[in-house]
C-alpha cells in the first residue's frame, strides 16, 4: 500500500507550491469553488434554485461566492490580468444566461468551471487566429504574472530570481504558444489540482481521454520550453486519480 500525502491535491513526488502558477511571495490564494462552498452558510445547490426560482440576492451571494476562483481560472488560462478581468466579467454573464440550464447532475462548481474554462478555450482561439506577432517574443515581454512557480525554503538570492524569472517569461511564452485546450487541461490539472475524474467532468470525456490529453499537454509544453531554452521538468503523477 503506497503512502498517500495528507493534502489530496497533492501529488507523491511534489512540494507544496511546484504547481505551475505559484508566485514567489504570492499573497494566499483565493478558495477554490469547494473551498468557498464549504465556508457559506447556504450552499451553493440551495442558492442556485432560489435563483433559478428568480430570487436576485441569491444569485448575488452565489456569483460573489465563486467570484474569486472565476478570475483566478481566467487568470491562469490567459496570464494576462487585464485580460483576465474582462474575462470573468464575461463569465459572469455567460453564468447568468446559462443558469437555467443547470440540471444538478454535476456539482455546481464542476458545472460553473466548464462555462469558464470553455469561454477562455474560446477566447484563445480567437486570440491565436488573430495574432500576428513573432512567436520569437522577448522574455522580457511583462504580460502578467498569471504563470509563475514559488521557490521553497529561503529566500532566494539575486542571482536565483533572476534565473527565476527568465524561468517564469519562459513559461509565459510557452503557456501561450500551446493549444487553448491543451492550456485548460494544464490549468485543471497542475494549478486548480483537479483528479482524473473531475476534469473529465468538467470537459465532459472520458477519464482515459483525460490521461491522454495531459501527457500530450505536458509533452507539448514540454517542447516549447525546450525551445526557449528552458527543460521542462518531468511531473510526477499519482495513477488513479
Amino acid at each position: 500500500m503506497t503512502d498517500r500525502p495528507d493534502n489530496p491535491n497533492e501529488r507523491p513526488g511534489e512540494r507544496p507550491g511546484e504547481r505551475l502558477g505559484e508566485r514567489p511571495g504570492a499573497r494566499p490564494r483565493p478558495r477554490t469553488p469547494e473551498e468557498a462552498e464549504a465556508h457559506a452558510s447556504v450552499p451553493a445547490e440551495v442558492l442556485v434554485l432560489e435563483a433559478q426560482r428568480g430570487d436576485r440576492k441569491s444569485l448575488e451571494r452565489l456569483l460573489s461566492m465563486h467570484a474569486d476562483a472565476i478570475f483566478a481560472t481566467c487568470l491562469r488560462m490567459t496570464g494576462r490580468p487585464e485580460t483576465a478581468r474582462d474575462l470573468a466579467q464575461d463569465a459572469m454573464v455567460r453564468l447568468i444566461e446559462s443558469l437555467d440550464s443547470y440540471d444538478g447532475r454535476a456539482k455546481f462548481s464542476t458545472w460553473m468551471t466548464r462555462v469558464v474554462i470553455n469561454l477562455c478555450i474560446t477566447h484563445q482561439r480567437r486570440m491565436k487566429l488573430r495574432r500576428h506577432a513573432s512567436l520569437d517574443a522577448p522574455l522580457g515581454d511583462d504580460s502578467g504574472p498569471g504563470w509563475s512557480v514559488r521557490e521553497q525554503g529561503r529566500e532566494p538570492n539575486a542571482e536565483a530570481r533572476v534565473e527565476q524569472g527568465e524561468m517564469i517569461a519562459r513559461l509565459r511564452i510557452a503557456m501561450d504558444r500551446i493549444e487553448p485546450d491543451a492550456r485548460a487541461i494544464l490549468v485543471l490539472r497542475d494549478v486548480r489540482g483537479f483528479d482524473y475524474a473531475r476534469i473529465g467532468e468538467v470537459l465532459e470525456v472520458p477519464v482515459g481521454t483525460v490521461k491522454s490529453r495531459i501527457f500530450r499537454a505536458r509533452a507539448a509544453l514540454r517542447e516549447q520550453m525546450e525551445a526557449l531554452g528552458q527543460p521542462a521538468a518531468p511531473r510526477p503523477d499519482a495513477e488513479g486519480r
